[in-house]
């Protein structure tokens, strides 16, 4: 018996009432255009982007990109954005650590570890971040040392101005071991895509053959096309240290800051997706001889990564946006050179434009890159 066919899915219209609601929203968008336009030109100002080559003429706390007060309003634009995009990718790491450690210490066997776990979250997560932030500049300020007395370990150092280390001097041969590990990830990535589309699991010896060539691959560039390898040290000179990598004291400041606050936002959201796991599960996984690891790792996690990545979303987007408050400190990110841009070149609107544009960006990018995981996660889960 042939089975019947499945209806044929139903045809959206466009309702009368969706066409008014969006007519709406473009004449109340349009009528605001146009007032500001007026405005803007009953007061003498004439709108436009022509101000992003002019001279920018003032320096910066920190760069990742070469600067300098010489260049365009553009270049320091986008420094603000790297430096924004650096300090939220160290954020997001330290507090997606510091919140998975005391979420999972919230549910532990350990009474005095659920307490501390508890007051932890129940501290950070009544306090105003920007309270936090500024005790916790106003201690490193006058608790870390000066330069000249800084806390060393090693080529390490710590003071009140910066933390610094030593840090690998690119040169124009680097760009092979670049080029190679590239090209590992690369084998990787296609070695894995074919694994799954040939249904076939690999061997524990194929995988860590794979997961090591991004790192065995420079490391043979390297001595084939003899790569120099020059480091270079911090050294006290003057008044200050020269050479080696530099993190300045704003930097660290912000970033503890944020980690510790949202750490604690996600430690809930990590507790409540363990806790959602059925604890029939775990008593099964162990009545089948898994080991505790095993339990955790096969039956567990798997489960929680579905259950807490929309929640734990929605708290990295908010702590990229929540990265604006270094402007409290002085550090140069996005908010901070648009607002020097602002009162220099009197173009309000257009630095607002701007801004609002690289933050809907930025969080937008993020929040996809998330859905899309977590379609893929909910989709093989369904099969």
């Amino acid at each position: 018996m042939i089975p019947p066919s499945p209806p044929p899915p139903a045809e959206k219209h466009l309702h009368l009432s969706d066409i008014a609601v969006v007519g709406g929203l473009v004449l109340v968008l349009a009528l605001a255009v146009f007032n500001v336009l007026a405005n803007m030109e009953a007061a003498g100002v004439s709108p436009g982007f022509g101000f992003l080559v002019q001279e920018a003429g003032f320096d910066v706390s920190g760069s990742l990109i070469p600067y300098s007060p010489g260049d365009s309003y553009a270049r320091v634009i986008l420094v603000g954005l790297a430096n924004t995009v650096f300090l939220a990718a160290v954020c997001l790491v330290l507090a997606t650590v510091i919140g998975v450690v005391f979420g999972l210490v919230s549910v532990g066997p350990s009474p005095i570890g659920r307490a501390l776990a508890l007051a932890y979250v129940e501290v950070f997560r009544n306090l105003p971040k920007l309270l936090v932030l500024l005790i916790l500049f106003v201690l490193a300020v006058n608790g870390l040392p000066h330069v000249r007395e800084a806390i060393s370990v090693g080529p390490f150092h710590l003071s009140n101005r910066s933390v610094n280390f030593p840090v690998v001097v690119s040169n124009q041969r680097m760009w092979f071991a670049v080029a190679a590990a590239v090209f590992g990830l690369g084998i990787g990535f296609l070695w894995r895509a074919r694994q799954k589309l040939a249904g076939r699991r690999s061997g524990a010896a194929e995988t860590v053959a794979i997961n090591l060539l991004p790192i065995a691959l420079p490391l043979l560039a390297i001595l084939v096309f003899q790569v120099p390898v020059t480091v270079s040290v911090p050294e006290l000179k003057g008044f200050d240290f020269q050479g080696g990598g530099r993190l300045s004291l704003q930097f660290v400041v912000i970033a503890a800051t944020l980690g510790i606050y949202h750490g604690a936002q996600i430690a809930e959201v990590v507790r409540g997706g363990l806790l959602a796991i059925p604890k029939g599960q775990t008593e099964a996984a162990k009545a089948l001889g898994l080991t505790p690891w095993q339990s955790i790792r096969l039956i567990v996690l798997p489960q929680v990564i579905r259950i807490v990545i929309p929640p734990m979303n929605n708290q990295y987007v908010n702590l990229v946006k929540n990265t604006s408050i270094a402007i409290a400190v002085g550090y140069s990110d996005l908010m901070s050179v648009s607002g020097t841009i602002i009162n220099q070149s009197f173009k309000p609107l257009e630095m607002m434009l701007i801004t609002m544009g690289l933050y809907l960006a930025l969080c937008l990018g993020l929040t996809t890159t998330f859905n899309r995981y977590h379609r893929r996660l909910t989709r093989r889960e369904t099969r």
